[in-house]
């Protein structure tokens, strides 16, 4: 029996045009004449039997069907791609594994993530930060392998990525080492404190905490990065709420002082993959890493005369 096939090319004309919207803008684009482009078009019009775009204003917009068939151009050409980027991977002898962080993600612990692989004679690493959003989207349009975050993404993705929890670590409230006497939750009322912004989710649990325990906090800063976080940590008198990772240098340099571990408060990292039948060969190796392994290779060890500050007590 014989089976029809799609042409590619002119499903690849379409694929540009509802992705910019614009017939005379995507013809520019690619170097090629408009009435070609549409003529391109209508061509795949008349191998499905049905309308692709209509007319709104000077905008193309897609028809029910067009919607359906730039989903199913979207998982070829993105097929395609992989494809590609698979065997040009096996034909270079360096292999290159491309690693997004969200910007506001803890450099301590990226740098506990990657450092491992710095050990791969043949491995090219690229590490960039940016926001999820943007970072989640290059991993579907596969121009990174791995996304390193502390949220998952939405529910709407779920179906596109994989998302898994590699580490989970308990939120300190961090100051000054010469302040002594810091007791939760009674001194919360009286300090002042660097808290992280109000969009993120260990701000939120923390609201929440201190609603319930009926205590007021003097926000002095609200600070999105966590980097920066740690500066002002380290260069005032105000306290601060993060995970004990973020000031790893300075708690293990006694430059400040883990005052209390908040109970019931955690940062939690996520590794984000895209769901592709060929994946980087070394990221089953890297997220195998145990989470007791990745977060000790991120924090420094307790100064053996005063130890780890226990939880709820003064620091």
């Amino acid at each position: 029996m014989r089976v029809e096939q799609i042409n590619f090319h002119h499903l690849r004309y379409f694929w540009a045009v509802a992705k910019d919207g614009n017939l005379t803008r995507t013809a520019a684009r690619l170097r090629v004449a408009q009435s070609a482009l549409s003529s391109q078009i209508q061509q795949l019009e008349h191998e499905l039997g049905t309308p692709l775009f209509h007319r709104q204003g000077r905008r193309l917009a897609l028809t029910e069907a067009g919607g359906i068939a730039l989903a199913y151009a979207e998982e070829i050409f993105a097929a395609g791609s992989q494809l590609l980027a698979t065997f040009q991977r096996g034909r270079h002898r360096e292999q290159r594994l491309r690693i997004g962080a969200v910007a506001t993600l803890s450099r301590n612990f990226q740098e506990s993530f990657v450092s491992p692989l710095l050990a791969h004679a043949d491995l090219r690493l690229y590490l960039e930060s940016g926001g999820f959003a943007e970072l989640l989207r290059r991993l579907q349009d596969h121009g990174l392998d791995l996304v390193l975050s502390n949220r998952p993404p939405s529910r709407e993705l779920a179906e596109r990525l994989r998302c898994r929890r590699i580490a989970r670590q308990p939120v300190s409230i961090v100051g000054s080492a010469r302040r002594k006497g810091f007791r939760f939750p009674d001194s919360l009322a009286d300090a002042r404190m660097i808290l992280p912004g109000r969009e993120s989710d260990l701000r939120l649990e923390f609201d929440a905490l201190c609603e319930r325990l009926e205590v007021r906090v003097h926000a002095v800063a609200e600070v999105d990065d966590m980097a920066m976080m740690r500066l002002l940590a380290r260069d005032t008198d105000a306290y601060a709420l993060l995970p004990s990772v973020v000031v790893r240098d300075e708690l293990a340099a006694r430059t400040l002082r883990e005052h209390c571990i908040v109970p019931g408060l955690f940062e939690s990292f996520y590794a984000v993959t895209a769901k592709r039948k060929f994946q980087h060969p070394l990221l089953a190796t890297v997220l195998a890493r145990d989470e007791h392994d990745l977060l000790e290779g991120a924090r420094p060890s307790p100064p053996a005369s005063t130890g780890r500050a226990a939880q709820g007590r003064a620091g």
